[in-house]
Order: C-alpha cells, then sequence, then structure tokens
C-alpha cells in the first residue's frame, strides 16, 4: 500500500510541477506591441507586479514540485512537505487572484475609475494570460488534491474505520 501512495503522489507531483511550469512559461511569453490612435503600444507581463508575482509563484511551485519527489518517505524531511504544500497552495491562490484580477480590468475595464478595456487592442497578449490563468487553475486543482490525498494516506494508518 505505501509503494501505491508513493506512485500516485509522484505522478500528482509531476501534473503539479507540469501545469505550473506551462503556467508560468505562457505568462513569460505574453507579449504584443500594437499602434493606438498612431501611438505604439506594448503590453508584457513585466509591466504588472501581479503577473510577475504569477510567474515567480508559478516557477517556485513548480520546482519545488520536482524537489519534493526526491525526499525520501518517512524522512525528517518528509514530514514538513505537508505543511509545505499548503502553503505552495496558499501562494498558488494568491497568485491565481492576483492575475485574474489584473486580467479582469485588462478585459472589461473599470467604468467607476475610468480604466478602459485593452483587449480589444492586444488580443493575442489576452490570449496568452487568459492561457496562463487556465493553466494555473489547473495546477491549483492538481496542488488541492494533492494536499487531500496526502492528508488521506496520513490519516489512513490513524483510523480504525477499516
Amino acid at each position: 500500500m505505501a509503494k501505491l501512495h508513493r506512485i500516485v503522489s509522484i505522478v500528482l507531483r509531476l501534473a503539479a510541477a507540469g501545469a505550473a511550469a506551462a503556467a508560468a512559461i505562457i505568462m513569460v511569453t505574453s507579449h504584443e506591441t500594437t499602434s493606438f490612435f498612431g501611438i505604439e503600444m506594448d503590453a508584457k507581463y513585466s509591466y504588472t507586479p501581479s503577473l510577475v508575482f504569477f510567474v515567480v509563484a508559478f516557477a517556485v511551485a513548480s520546482a519545488y514540485s520536482l524537489l519534493v519527489i526526491l525526499v525520501r518517505p518517512g524522512s525528517t524531511v518528509a514530514r514538513l512537505v505537508l505543511l509545505t504544500d499548503v502553503m505552495v497552495g496558499m501562494l498558488l491562490t494568491g497568485a491565481v487572484a492576483a492575475a485574474g484580477a489584473i486580467a479582469d480590468v485588462g478585459r472589461n475595464g473599470n467604468e467607476h475609475a475610468g480604466w478602459l478595456p485593452i483587449c480589444g487592442q492586444v488580443r493575442a497578449y489576452c490570449g496568452h494570460v487568459a492561457g496562463a490563468l487556465i493553466s494555473g487553475l489547473v495546477s491549483l486543482v492538481v496542488y488541492f488534491l494533492l494536499i487531500m490525498y496526502s492528508l488521506h494516506a496520513i490519516a489512513e494508518p490513524m483510523c480504525s474505520c477499516h
């Protein structure tokens, strides 16, 4: 049974790392230049701190997921993995929320603040950001499943309900 738990954990970690890396890569490649009333406008993820936070958070999560695979089950470090998984999950939740809020303003603008939507002028850029957000949400769901599975694997031996 322990071997099955280890295999499922590795598969979930690889899926989480892949989705997190994809989210970061898609966001980093979001760039478009357009002309608006004769003025050249450049849209890049690096111009928005929330999107930079998204890239850094998902790059860290991807690297962390791959590193944790090397941790031996039952070791002292393995006891901290679940706690760190929860912290990474919270980091990714904040990153998706921050990037999603900025993406919403870019797509719809904000009438009350006088901010105009920009996605009509830079469609490819907004498409990349949307793709990164979708990949980020997939990664977040996989992390949630990983945390739930880890909790189950830890609690199963303690439960007398079987």
